[in-house]
């Protein structure tokens, strides 16, 4: 008899998914595996509402706190730790639980997707020539090789990413977007959100991350180095306060501007969520929501 499906936890941030996912893993026997990209760094806990030790109800919990603020979350090296996890629990005989709001990690960690190698060298040479030329010419370079992801990007750091990958295979950058096609049996639950309310709720997390101590947090890991890192300081949340730190803002400013920030990329996650058909969608505040989502797992 194979393995059973992996169960993957979806929605919007402030949703709830690390309960529903503590609650299913309580209920199945499992175990749960992070999936969003900010809560792997270490001391980022306050900003990205990590799941503290309490509320994991002793439930195991996978990629958390493996990465330091300088370093660059990847989605490829993700796919490969995932899975390894995956396989891991259930060779164990556990259920997998994959629980977070990152789409392309999810999607990484449930369906074939295959990710091109890197070259630091040509990367640093790509980097030089948007430094001296501009975004407008590597657009135009990046149109004449993969019209595509020209028309879908307008990110320098992507932008340069779809160059690097066209020169080191000889294929578009496009070709390589994921299939909605499962690497093995899975299992997505969604949670419907009531907008009106979920914009409240996030308004008040933002408050209350702030009277836990937001600021200090950021400050403690500005000294650790998270300027220089590519991924974490642009969290939502610690982008804002470190305007703060620098004297640029003021904390009612700062929080104001993550209110926003976070309310506008709760809904690009449902836009991104909402176009996956494969998703079983659950009311966020049903009461009987694990025994729900239980029922759509075995």
């Amino acid at each position: 008899m194979g393995s059973p499906p992996v169960i993957a936890v979806v929605g919007p941030t402030g949703s709830g998914k690390s309960d529903l996912a503590v609650g299913l893993a309580l209920e199945l026997d499992g175990e749960v595996i992070n999936a969003d990209a900010m809560q792997f760094y270490r001391g980022m806990d306050i900003g990205t509402a990590k799941i503290t030790v309490d509320e994991r109800r002793g439930v195991a919990h996978h990629l958390l706190d493996i990465l330091d603020v300088t370093d660059e979350a990847s989605v490829s090296q993700f796919q490969q730790q995932a899975r390894e996890a995956i396989a891991d629990i259930h060779a164990r005989g556990k259920r997998a639980i994959l629980a977070g709001g990152s789409g392309l990690y999810v999607r990484a960690a449930l369906d074939v997707l295959e990710f091109p190698g890197t070259d630091p060298r040509l990367r640093q040479q790509l980097e030089n020539e948007l430094a001296a030329q501009g975004s407008g010419a590597m657009m135009a370079r990046l149109a004449t090789v993969d019209p595509d992801s020209a028309g879908r990007l307008s990110d320098d750091r992507r932008i340069i990413r779809a160059l690097e990958v066209h020169q080191l295979t000889g294929r578009p950058f496009s070709s390589f977007m994921p299939r909605r096609e499962y690497f093995q049996p899975a299992v997505q639950i969604g949670l419907t959100v009531d907008r009106d309310q979920l914009r409240e709720r996030l308004a008040r997390r933002v408050h209350g991350m702030v009277e836990n101590g937001l600021l200090a947090e950021v400050e403690r890991l500005e000294a650790q180095g998270l300027r220089q890192g590519k991924t974490a300081p642009r969290a939502l949340g610690y982008s804002q306060f470190l305007r703060v730190v620098d004297g640029a803002s003021t904390i009612p400013e700062a929080v104001e501007e993550t209110i926003v920030a976070t309310r506008q990329f709760a809904r690009r996650q449902l836009t991104w969520f909402r176009a996956d058909s494969r998703i079983k969608w659950l009311d966020w505040q049903d009461p009987h929501l694990v025994p729900a989502a239980a029922a759509l797992s075995r």
